[in-house]
């Protein structure tokens, strides 16, 4: 058999749109017949050639996980295929072969199978929890009975797209600080354990009183010599426990409400947590699902127990037949705009159209803060770096002004 090789292919669907695609096959006769099997001519094919620094890298155990944007990427595409009016069986098959992420390809050929078998398309993704979340499973149930599916994965592929945004977003405030941090630790502790104790030596030598800060630095100096192991065991100990329980409910109510109070990024993480919430509400409302369901499925995916604690008793409110908005005006973390503007939402019967509203708001604040912080965390950053090793220096030398009394 030859072996498999990528190509990347455009054809005109039924709409006369021109839609681009990728797909492995053994040749490009291979990628035309298989093209015209699915009802459709090709107008270009053309292989992908991957050398040199072009070739991806691929470590085993790493990068095969399904992430959100690949989940987006799909979404958009079998929307587009079905309202371009291939059937949805097709579709998938076409999703299955193309797609690049090798664990999403497998399962959507376990998703092909059981459409094929009778199995409807959102009973068969909910087969795959780990893959696809519940936020994506109630929509396209949603679509499915009300026969919009191809609108409800476009709000899908929008919502994802939205999200990865605002996770991009908050990376990028958050990548300078961590990054300078970083250097800082490796910095003084390089420092400590390889240019303190030459001068440490030196200053032995000549005899004499050392200056306080020079003391320090030498007992700082001496202690990481005795305490690097070990605190590389207890941080590798810390890590470890951090990420089996970092999303444990006991943690999470210790953390979520700090996190909302902490001095600076406070702010940006309520920002970030009212913008989920009200995009994943407004696009569930938009899609048909229940109110009730979907204020269940946007209290887990807000980030935040407090979010979810708000979202508890709007619940309760609801299912006594109340207002939707009448208890979020009790809890702090949403502000007063965001309560009225929900409020005309649901006077006027266009709650879903508010919530998008809302949530492009806050979209653009946390964008503005997160600009906000990158200025200020930069020379702060730069201070507090220059202070640690301009300090440890001129604790070095310190004795050396004096040297010639030693000397003497």
């Amino acid at each position: 058999m030859a072996e498999a090789k990528t190509y990347d292919y455009v054809i005109r669907d039924r709409a006369g749109k021109l839609v681009k695609g990728r797909i492995e096959a053994g040749s490009e006769s291979a990628v035309a017949a298989k093209l015209k099997s699915m009802g459709v001519a090709p107008l270009s094919i053309n292989e992908v050639r991957n050398t040199g620094l072009q070739r991806e890298i691929k470590i085993p155990g790493f990068g095969d996980g399904v992430k959100l944007k690949d989940l987006a990427i799909m979404a958009r595409q079998l929307a587009t295929m079905i309202n371009a009016g291939l059937s949805l069986l097709r579709s998938v098959s076409i999703l299955a072969e193309q797609t690049e992420n090798k664990n999403l390809a497998r399962v959507l050929g376990e998703v092909r199978s059981d459409i094929e078998t009778g199995v409807s398309f959102s009973a068969s993704l909910g087969k795959h929890p780990q893959i696809f979340p519940p936020l994506m499973l109630n929509m396209v149930r949603a679509g499915e009975v009300g026969g919009f599916l191809d609108q409800v994965l476009l709000s899908v592929a929008q919502n994802f797209e939205d999200e990865v945004k605002l996770r991009g977003k908050i990376k990028s405030a958050m990548t300078y600080p961590v990054v300078v941090f970083v250097i800082a630790i490796l910095a003084t502790a390089g420092m400590l354990l390889f240019i303190v104790p030459i001068f440490a030596d030196m200053f032995t030598d000549m005899g004499g009183d050392l200056p306080v800060p020079t003391k320090i630095l030498m007992a700082m100096s001496d202690g990481l010599k005795v305490g690097l192991l070990p605190g590389l065991v207890v941080l590798g100990a810390a890590s470890w426990w951090w990420g089996r329980h970092k999303h444990d409910r006991s943690v999470r109510e210790l953390l979520d409400p700090w996190k909302l109070k902490v001095p600076v990024f406070g702010s940006l993480f309520q920002k970030i947590a009212v913008a989920r919430f009200t995009r994943n509400l407004g696009a569930m409302l938009h899609a048909g699902v229940p109110i009730l369901q979907a204020l269940e499925i946007v209290g887990d995916t807000a980030g935040n127990v407090v979010i979810e604690h708000a979202v508890s008793s709007i619940q309760e409110s609801v299912r006594q037949g109340q207002s939707l908005t009448g208890p979020l005006s009790e809890h702090e973390v949403f502000p007063a705009m965001v309560v009225q503007m929900m409020a005309v939402g649901e006077d006027t019967g266009a709650l879903d159209t508010m919530l998008e509203k809302i949530a492009e708001f806050y979209d653009q604040e946390v964008e503005a803060t997160t600009e906000a912080l990158t200025s200020l965390i930069e020379p702060l950053m730069i201070v507090v770096l220059g202070s640690i090793i301009g300090g440890m220096v001129i604790a070095m030398y310190m004795p050396i002004f004096g040297v010639f009394d030693l000397i003497q």
